[in-house]
Formats: structure tokens, C-alpha cells, sequence
């Protein structure tokens, strides 16, 4: 059956776009969530209209995305962390500290979820997250992990 996507649907395409999907899919999934509709001639002509529209947003999307990028990647961000003597942190540095602290140093609002950590960063020292701010555009974060001094009484 083909249907026209009226919002972005993993594995199958994005909005606007005019797939072929199994008539199952289409009667039980997409259809009843108003995720597409079928696919009639004068909707094939509303489909064009909103690819038109979805490309300029993703344009203007793509442009914030790399002045973001551009933006952080020369940057070091500083994390301070409590940890022992040997460099070892008590826990680990996570997504939500990184967007704080680009937050404070920046002034750029990220979201966690856009963050990737390979390995847990468990120890002082310069580490590398990524950022997939957008689908075209990932770049490293540099981050600087630091001992917090703690202040005895």
C-alpha cells in the first residue's frame, strides 16, 4: 500500500516522503497514529509540498547544527569531579554533567540525549564524548576531568 508519512518513522522514511509499505503496516500502525495517510493523487501533490517545507527546516536545522559544532570543538570543557588521590573519581563522569557544563562555560544549550560516551569516564584527564547534534552533523567534545579540592576543617 502506499501512504504518504506525516511524521518522520524510523526504518521506513521521512515526512512527505511516499513509501510502499505492507498493508498490514499500514491499516494496523502508521494509518490509526496519524503517522500517514494513503496515498491519493491530490495528497501526492500535499506530499511534494511538505518535502519542500521539511528540506528549507532541515537547511536552517543544518546551519545551527554546525555553528554549534563550530563553536565547541575548539573548546575544552572543565569538569571537576571528587576523586582519590590516584585520579580514580568516585563515580563517573555522565551526559547530564557534560550539558552542564557546556551550559555554564558556553552559554549553548544541548540536550543529554544528543551526547554519546563510549567507555564511562571514570579517571582525571582529557576525554572525547561525541555530540550528534543533528543527523549530518557529530563532532568531539573535549573535556577536561579534574580533582575537585576539598576543603578541610
Amino acid at each position: 500500500m502506499k501512504v504518504i508519512l506525516r511524521s518522520d518513522v524510523d526504518q521506513v522514511g521521512r515526512r512527505g516522503d511516499l513509501v510502499d509499505v505492507s498493508d498490514g503496516h499500514a491499516r494496523n500502525h502508521l494509518i490509526p497514529k496519524g503517522l500517514a495517510t494513503r496515498a491519493t493523487p491530490s495528497g501526492e501533490a500535499q506530499a511534494a509540498h511538505m518535502r519542500q517545507a521539511a528540506e528549507a527546516r532541515d537547511t536552517k536545522a543544518v546551519e545551527a547544527a554546525q555553528e554549534i559544532a563550530t563553536a565547541l570543538v575548539p573548546k575544552v570543557i572543565n569538569i571537576r569531579a571528587k576523586a582519590h588521590d590516584g585520579g580514580a573519581l568516585f563515580g563517573a563522569v555522565s551526559e547530564a554533567d557534560v550539558v552542564i557544563a557546556v551550559q555554564a562555560q558556553t552559554e549553548i544549550d544541548l540536550d543529554r540525549k544528543i551526547i554519546t560516551i563510549d567507555e564511562p569516564i571514570k579517571t582525571t584527564g582529557t576525554h572525547y564524548v561525541m555530540a550528534k547534534v543533528h543527523h549530518e552533523v557529530q563532532f568531539p567534545i573535549t573535556i577536561e576531568v579534574s580533582a575537585e579540592d576539598e576543603e578541610t576543617e
